[in-house]
């Protein structure tokens, strides 16, 4: 196989483009340096686009090198053919490699391993070369029997050819081919009911749903069911169908072995062929599944991760409770911690009056701009309590119910003692809180990406595809941002291309001995951070009045050559970029011609192009450039909606079968994958993400089942 060709056509780039990006990422280069900065070398491929051809190269070196040991096996047993090489070479899957190693695998005690050692091969050969005419099979048989091997008799030698026979057939891989193919495209799974207790797979008691149209959070629930004892599943396909493609392929008509061996197909089929297809088609449903709850987990958590920060706000933060009171913490625009205390105004103490008063009171000591309140235990008392509150301050403040998914994770390790080794659990988790709004990412990536609540199933997919698939988001966020390398801390610089946990900590250990970096070249002095790492991590580390304005800006230190010939190419400065950016190069660079300019600057277009922009906006967040989170200054109650009712909410969860939407009544309202559009969609994610703001009807409110029925059909948004 040609893999390189075979990812040129898979994914659309260029041969010389997939070939680059081969080299590059054999030379140990990391995914966000290469999509950032070998723009010329990869066809400006991002980095998922990256990730995927990453991720499909592992695959196709791991399915060339098991059929390097797939012939060398078959070779050492002397079985080699032309013909089994060809077909080795032709195959596309490790499964179609498997299915041609079949039969020579080395298998434990069989039925069929036992009737060859009793000398019954030769017997299954004839029987199956159809050549026996108007015998008694019998007859035939009582010339194998062998009372030494263990045959007794022409019906036990018949047996064992049969059970021979069986194996044969269950191993050829052309049986499987076309069984394979007629499950994923006539099979039905189905799902029983295990037990006659009620349960929330109630829905999957007696279900039914074709293989090839089954979605992938239907079969993840379906397993999990099953898991947990409440379901009994199974793969069903025709039968008669099944065995007329097994006998075209094995049986011949008109002989006296033809019954016979029909016979043996067919035990063949139920004994050994379907259990091991119905092990394998679910196997291979429940990988698809795990893929796409793992992309929809990285789909969700990108857009969370990227929130726009509320820069220089001071926060206070609710962390609900009940009986042991809510936690607060006033956090400064600069993450710093300025008080922290308890209120109780939730059952059962309800000291609403006091609790009124201390909160404001904070609100006008501290000058509170906004409210961040966790979504736990008791939020929804604790939002009317706020907003309740609010309304009485002559400072205008607003609120926001952040996910505090992770934040007991965060205050209970060893990085929550480490950051606040005074403050206890509740106390880590309020500050959190607060932070979570102030800035998302910065905040977010201190807690392993599982645990901060999005997607669906991620308990049931493997957990270390699931981490490494949410670590390369978390890699890519972090990166496309930037971080400021004097005040970033160890969490958010780990995942900085070229950066590990240990080189994060050695660089926050040297800014503590020899305080603020003072350029981006003094980095080489760090321990552990040698000329490849610092070619990674460099340019995605910003640092604001520094000696060169372009150690703020995403220009790596190997174009600032090019950037300083961009400069006085058309009378910048860099003291230009220090105080205002040079406004309106962009514009000129066009007059002039990008292509022209990029020639005499020595560097490829897409890198100009990059380069203009970061001196157009140096040190820019690019989330400023997203829409801010929505804030409430009022709450209502889930009794207050009424059908037809036009609200405004906030995207919380993207799942398989629709968006969940806080519509700011505490209870979460679905807009079913059906109500989303007029168009149709396959999966939600193609019109909406995590975070965004949308407009949204009310269909139908079932408050027993806490349950809100939304749409966004009809609705201007």
């Amino acid at each position: 196989m040609d893999i390189l060709k075979t990812l040129s056509t898979e994914f659309s780039v260029s041969d010389m483009h997939v070939k680059n990006i081969v080299e590059l990422i054999d030379d140990g280069n990391t995914i966000p340096f290469i999509a950032r900065y070998r723009k010329e070398m990869t066809g400006s491929c991002d980095d998922q686009k990256l990730r995927e051809i990453n991720d499909r190269l592992t695959y196709l070196r791991n399915l060339e090198k098991r059929k390097e040991e797939v012939l060398s096996s078959i070779e050492e047993q002397g079985k080699l053919t032309d013909e089994i090489s060809a077909a080795v070479a032709s195959a596309v899957t490790l499964a179609e490699v498997e299915d041609i190693y079949r039969p020579y695998k080395q298998k434990r005690k069989t039925r069929a391993s036992v009737a060859k050692e009793k000398g019954l091969e030769p017997l299954a050969d004839l029987l199956l070369s159809f050549t026996l005419k108007g015998v008694d099979l019998k007859e035939v048989a009582t010339e194998y029997i062998d009372s030494e091997k263990g045959v007794e008799t022409p019906e036990e030698a018949l047996q064992g050819a049969s059970d021979i026979i069986a194996e044969r057939i269950s191993d050829s891989p052309d049986v499987r081919r076309v069984l394979k193919d007629l499950i994923a495209k006539r099979g039905v799974i189905k799902s029983l009911a295990k037990t006659e207790e009620d349960s929330v797979y109630s829905m999957y008691y007696e279900y039914s749903e074709p293989v090839a149209k089954i979605p992938s959070h239907r079969i993840l629930a379906i397993n999990r069911g099953e898991k947990e004892g409440f379901l009994k599943v199974s793969v069903e396909v025709e039968e008669e169908t099944s065995l007329m493609l097994i006998n075209q392929l094995f049986i011949k008509e008109g002989s006296s072995s033809t019954d016979f061996c029909k016979a043996s197909a067919e035990d063949s089929y139920n004994r050994l062929i379907l259990p091991s297809l119905e092990r394998e088609t679910r196997a291979n449903l429940t990988e698809k599944a795990d893929e796409q709850a793992i992309k929809m987990f990285g789909s969700n958590l990108k857009p969370l991760l990227m929130q726009p920060p509320i820069k220089n706000k001071t926060v206070l933060a609710v962390d609900p409770a009940y009986r042991t009171g809510c936690k607060l913490a006033v956090v400064d625009g600069n993450s710093r911690v300025l008080f922290t205390g308890v209120i109780y105004p939730t059952p059962p103490q309800t000291k609403i009056e006091e609790s009124e008063k201390r909160v404001l009171e904070l609100i006008n000591k501290y000058k509170i701009d906004c409210i961040s309140i966790g979504n736990g235990t008791a939020s929804k008392e604790s939002e009317i309590f706020i907003a309740d509150t609010i309304k009485k301050s002559s400072r205008p403040v607003s609120y926001m119910v952040v996910n505090e998914a992770g934040a007991s994770v965060y205050s209970a390790s060893k990085l929550g003692a480490e950051e606040f080794p005074d403050f206890d659990v509740s106390v880590r988790s309020a500050v959190s809180i607060a932070r979570r709004l102030q800035d998302p990412l910065s905040e977010l990536v201190k807690i392993e990406p599982k645990s901060i609540g999005v997607g669906q199933y991620q308990h049931d997919v493997p957990l270390a595809r699931l981490e490494e698939s949410l670590s390369g988001v978390v890699e890519d966020c972090v990166n496309s941002v930037g971080v400021d390398l004097n005040t970033a801390s160890v969490s958010l610089l780990k995942y900085i291309a070229g950066i590990s946990s240990a080189t994060a900590k050695n660089i926050v250990n040297y800014r503590e001995e020899n305080g603020a970096f003072s350029g981006r070249t003094e980095l080489k002095k760090v321990k552990g951070l040698g000329p490849k790492a610092y070619q990674q991590c460099a340019g995605f580390l910003r640092i604001p009045n520094g000696k060169t304005p372009l150690d703020n800006t995403g220009v790596h230190p190997e174009s600032y050559d090019a950037a300083k010939k961009l400069l006085d190419l058309f009378g910048y400065s860099q003291k230009d970029v220090a105080s205002n950016g040079a406004s309106g190069i962009g514009g000129k660079v066009k007059e002039y011609g990008l292509s022209k300019a990029a020639e005499e600057c020595g560097v490829g277009t897409p890198t100009l192009t990059d380069v203009i922009g970061e001196l157009e906006k140096p040190g820019r967040d690019i989330r400023d450039d997203l829409p801010k989170p929505m804030l409430r200054s009022d709450i209502m109650d889930m009794n207050d909606l009424k059908e037809g009712m036009e609200l405004t909410g906030t995207v919380r969860n993207v799942i398989d079968f629709g968006v969940f939407v806080d519509i700011g009544v505490h209870q979460d309202g679905l807009v079913h994958i059906s109500q989303i559009c007029d168009k149709f969609i396959k999966h939600p994610s193609e019109v909406l993400k995590v975070g965004e703001v949308v407009k949204v009807k009310v269909l139908g409110v079932d408050a027993n089942k806490k349950r809100i029925s939304l749409t966004m059909k009809g609705v201007n948004q």
